[in-house]
């Protein structure tokens, strides 16, 4: 593993968005699909809007956005706190195994507990395999698999 880079992990605001979108296509192509650019600007305006319970924040080394993070907050029938899905993690290609996924995860982490969370989670594709080495240390396999039935 390379060395650490520190990062100031911070929420968008509106001025983000040019430093956003790079990394958003960017998680897109790596898992090979294409969401609607309807699709990106209604959760951008989502992101803005502090009572959506849609987030997002960027990773930023040397006035460079170089790592995005999404999560959503929503009801269990499990427990009496929220949980926060951990919906997408980015890194730039260019500076991954450097410490910045895990530093990403750990703000998300420290938001859903000022939330008052009862868990926080996430999925991955199997292939994924250089992240999950990182997922193992941080967390704990569920054990559950996805199932999935898509309307439009």
């Amino acid at each position: 593993m390379a060395a650490r880079i520190e990062v100031e992990v911070r929420p968008v605001s509106a001025d983000d968005h040019a430093a956003w979108l790079p990394l958003w296509q960017g998680y897109q192509r790596f898992y090979m699909t294409e969401i609607p650019a309807e699709a990106s600007e209604v959760n951008w305006q989502r992101f803005l809007d502090p009572d959506e319970p849609i987030h997002a924040a960027l990773a930023w080394h040397d006035g460079q956005a170089i790592g995005l993070v999404h999560w959503v907050y929503h009801r269990s029938t499990w427990t009496v706190g929220d949980y926060c899905y951990l919906q997408d993690l980015f890194i730039d290609k260019n500076v991954r195994s450097n410490g910045v996924g895990r530093q990403l995860i750990e703000f998300v982490y420290a938001q859903a507990q000022q939330a008052n969370c009862s868990r926080a989670y996430w999925l991955t594709h199997e292939s994924n395999s250089k992240a999950m080495l990182l997922y193992e240390r941080i967390a704990e396999r569920s054990g559950f698999i996805q199932y999935r039935k898509q309307f439009k």
